[in-house]
């Protein structure tokens, strides 16, 4: 199966270790816990506070494929919804979809699916490749991120909180994730092969 994706260009664990149903309902349910876990690594800010979320979301982006990353940020967003504190400060609930973050954390969702698909594509073999993919995905998460800002404080306000503070952390987040997806993925390969 391995040798089948890699010909194929796609690098993602859905096609190197996915197989069963089960294997990937394991690998949606870790990931949605490994993306509250980054939640809680925060900087605060307001209204948007600076996590590794984005982090996150990029890794899984990057390396699970269109529908595990899908289904992955999508599950994290349910958890949420439902209660369980998963977004960043340990919150949770429906009034944080809506509240300040919610662009971004539908952002999340969106940008996901994106970079998964581009994954799937083989895309992300190269690494102008990968790096093109996450800035891709950092694109749409602070598009959706700052237009629902603007439409709740104005555009200028949606700026000043929700873009200009987090540039150079997201520029690092960037380069680290092209590192630990290649990593990750690397990883991925060799253990399909044994």
């Amino acid at each position: 199966m391995a040798q089948a994706a890699l010909a194929t260009g796609a690098q993602t664990l859905e096609n190197l270790v996915g197989g069963t149903l089960a294997r990937k309902a394991a690998i949606t349910v870790l990931g949605s816990i490994f993306l509250a876990a980054l939640s809680q690594i925060q900087v605060p800010f307001i209204p948007v506070p600076m996590t590794l979320q984005t982090l996150g979301v990029m890794l899984i982006g990057l390396t699970f494929g269109f529908r595990l990353a899908a289904a992955t940020v999508a599950l994290y967003l349910i958890e949420g919804a439902l209660g369980l504190p998963v977004f960043a400060g340990f919150s949770a609930g429906p009034a944080i979809l809506i509240g300040g973050t919610g662009g971004y954390l539908f952002g999340f969702l969106v940008a996901a699916a994106l970079m998964g698909f581009m994954a799937d594509r083989g895309i992300t073999k190269s690494w102008p490749g990968a790096i093109a993919t996450l800035v891709a995905g950092e694109v749409v998460i602070f598009g959706m991120g700052i237009a629902y800002l603007a439409y709740l404080y104005g555009f200028e306000k949606s700026l000043e909180f929700g873009l200009y503070p987090f540039i150079l952390g997201d520029l690092v987040k960037v380069a680290l994730a092209a590192l630990l997806g290649k990593g990750v993925i690397k990883g991925a390969s060799n253990f399909a092969s044994l």
